[in-house]
């Protein structure tokens, strides 16, 4: 069996062996490293990695909170050092004579000129949100008429549905004579034209019977 002070040992490496295992997926972490590798010529060797952790912590505090002032800020300073680019990059292709080196530079000035308006549109919708409406189709009608909504966005109607019926027509009903359908049941068969007018009943002719 290992002794006490053996045993002591292996639980500290395990401890920091976790420890490191946890700050290399910080997310803090992470950014802090990348910006030490690209930064490191500008602001020197003496800008201290922890300090620089725990400012991008405090920045991802504040945007939990709500507060975006930090990523504002960078977005403007992303914004302006595009377009400082874009003309910097616009003035060296005017000066080229050669229609290659000419056409790469212009081609470089306008994607940074673009990326520089994109990052201005993302201020705008960081600053102003869209708001998106849900309407739903109103029931507005101008007179007697009916409006029926057909179906929701999520029906979607059969390209092989059936026709459906026409309803029966209300005129064929007419309870006011003492009758409820004035429907003239099957279709007689077709006759000659000027045929002789079928006799009629008596004079008070005969009563109306209904289907």
């Amino acid at each position: 069996m290992p002794s006490k002070p053996e045993a002591n040992n292996s639980a500290q490496l395990a401890d920091e062996a976790e420890n490191r295992a946890k700050l290399t997926l910080l997310p803090s972490v992470n950014a802090a490293l990348v910006i030490e590798s690209y930064n490191g010529n500008a602001a020197g060797k003496v800008v201290d990695f922890i300090t620089m952790v725990d400012q991008l912590s405090e920045t991802f505090a504040e945007v939990k909170e709500g507060d975006v002032s930090r990523l504002e800020a960078m977005l403007i300073g992303q914004a302006t050092a595009l377009q400082s680019m874009f003309v910097s990059l616009a003035q060296r292709a005017h000066h080229q004579h050669s229609e290659k080196q000419f056409s790469s530079l212009l081609s470089l000035a306008l994607k940074a000129q673009a990326q520089s308006r994109a990052t201005i549109q993302a201020i705008a919708d960081l600053k102003y949100p869209r708001q998106v409406a849900f309407v739903n189709q109103a029931n507005i009608s101008h007179g007697p008429q009916q409006v029926n909504n057909g179906p929701g966005p999520d029906v979607i109607p059969s390209p092989r549905a059936k026709k459906s019926q026409f309803p029966q027509n209300e005129l064929l009903v007419e309870p006011s004579h003492g009758c409820t359908n004035l429907d003239t049941g099957a279709a007689s068969s077709p006759k000659r034209s000027h045929s002789e007018l079928d006799t009629v009943g008596a004079i008070n002719r005969s009563e109306k019977r209904c289907r």
